[in-house]
């Protein structure tokens, strides 16, 4: 007679906020499906909810809340991790049909906690698992996190609270996850940590061996193995660093995207100084003609915070200003918001909230001006463009170049293009612009 195999448990999951949060969803998925379980796409068909919180703002921390709100109502098996799980008492008063809480990165709490709630029953015969894990996003691109952890404690953020100091991975393990990834069809690896540039200065002196050669635990060394790894290599939450500098080099060389995300945050000094970042603002503006002396196609992005206790209209200006000598090409803006455990808090001088939305505005239109007139001068060139999406029936498709990440940056629309596939990287003649998006066809 034959065996009845049992129906492994169905595991949920709600991943909320930063990459890094999506990551860590990833690995959390990752084991479970190795001990035995099945994913759910719904609330209906699983047996237990993970959400995975993010606590950075109070707005997250809201959002996260109705989550688990939403979740309990529609299936009523929770688990809570993430970085709202430093909460756990007020989680618990507001949910207390909760089933756990873990905090943020506690891999192992979560996969018990999941065990207790939801036995799984291991077979040889049908639990296995793909060698490069599970993903939350398309086979062609993955988050790769080189460390955990950051050692600033800018006044705004509370960051090193729920994740601690900074903690590096060794350089042979990244790469041996680069390299899985790519076997498995990543075409673009996007590097991510809280603070990219420090990696390393915790391990720096155990250099580790990789295909017969030393290989130091520092960005550039690091930069240049995953450049040889996979065909595309983005680099995100970059602090500037003097470091910064030897990877320009990389990126003239093409093994590497010409692609920085560097959150500055602002850029008049006394902003700078009470959120506790540096602050010398013309010798940053130095360094980005210096790298566009380099490479001159070099993308930068950054994000930018309004609002902040003590901003005059001086200050502001300053901003603005500073933004039009930068010309960078990808900007984010947030008014500032108070968030519980943040040094800023006790800063006098907040500004008003009309006065951070009329400030918000304002550098938004300018920046999106910054934008329209850099993409306009790409009119008539080619680029190479990862392909995201396609639509065989009208004959259209979604991708992105070089200067844009996924999800948060601008995209290329292409016609004719119905014939590519998921993940191809193709040469596109770039025939219009907007202000944050390309227009193009396959060249």
């Amino acid at each position: 007679m034959a065996t009845q195999l049992p129906s492994p448990p169905r595991v949920g999951m709600v991943s909320l906020g930063c990459p890094k949060n999506l990551v860590d969803s990833e690995r959390i998925l990752t084991q479970l499906r190795a001990d035995g379980y099945q994913m759910s796409a719904d609330y209906s068909g699983a047996d237990v909810v993970l959400v995975n919180t993010c606590g950075f703002l109070d707005s997250a921390k809201e959002e996260s809340l109705e989550a688990i709100g939403e979740a309990i109502a529609e299936n009523g098996r929770v688990i809570v991790t993430g970085c709202m799980g430093k909460e756990a008492e007020a989680i618990r008063t507001r949910f207390p049909q909760v089933l756990a809480i873990t905090g943020a990165h506690e891999y192992e709490q979560v996969v018990e906690a999941v065990h207790a709630a939801a036995p799984a029953s291991i077979s040889p015969y049908v639990d296995l698992i793909p060698d490069a894990g599970l993903k939350l996003t398309p086979r062609h691109y993955s988050y790769l996190k080189i460390s955990e952890g950051c050692n600033h404690r800018c006044s705004f953020c509370i960051i090193p609270s729920l994740r601690g100091d900074l903690v590096s991975r060794r350089p042979d393990a990244i790469l041996r996850e680069a390299e899985k990834l790519v076997a498995a069809g990543t075409r673009e690896l996007l590097v991510i940590s809280q603070d990219t540039s420090a990696y390393g200065i915790d391990i720096r002196r155990e250099p580790r061996m990789w295909k017969g050669r030393e290989v130091v635990p520092h960005m550039t060394d690091l930069a240049r193995e995953l450049g040889q790894i996979a065909p595309w290599v983005r680099l995100h939450y970059v602090y500037p660093y003097p470091h910064v500098d030897q990877v320009i080099p990389l990126m003239a060389e093409g093994l590497v995207l010409p692609y920085l995300d560097i959150p500055f945050q602002h850029a008049a000094p006394s902003v700078l100084r009470r959120m506790k970042r540096p602050a010398n603002d013309a010798k940053v503006l130095d360094r980005i003609r210096a790298w566009r002396d380099i490479c001159p196609d070099i993308a930068i992005r950054s994000t930018f915070v309004v609002g902040f206790p003590g901003e005059t209209e001086a200050d502001f200006e300053y901003l603005l200003d500073w933004l039009g000598e930068a010309q960078l090409d990808r900007v984010g803006a947030f008014r500032f918001e108070p968030v519980e455990g943040a040094t800023a808090n006790l800063l006098p001088d907040h500004v008003p909230d009309e006065v951070k939305e009329e400030r918000y505005a304002r550098v938004m239109e300018k920046t999106a001006a910054i934008s329209a007139a850099k993409l306009q001068r790409k009119v008539g060139r080619t680029l190479d463009v990862i392909i995201d999406a396609v639509d065989a029936e009208s004959g259209g498709a979604t991708g992105r170049s070089y200067a844009d990440a996924p999800e948060i940056d601008g995209e290329v629309q292409l016609r004719d293009a119905g014939h590519l596939s998921l993940g191809h990287i193709v040469p596109v003649l770039i025939e219009d612009a907007d202000d944050h998006d390309l227009y193009g066809v396959p060249a």
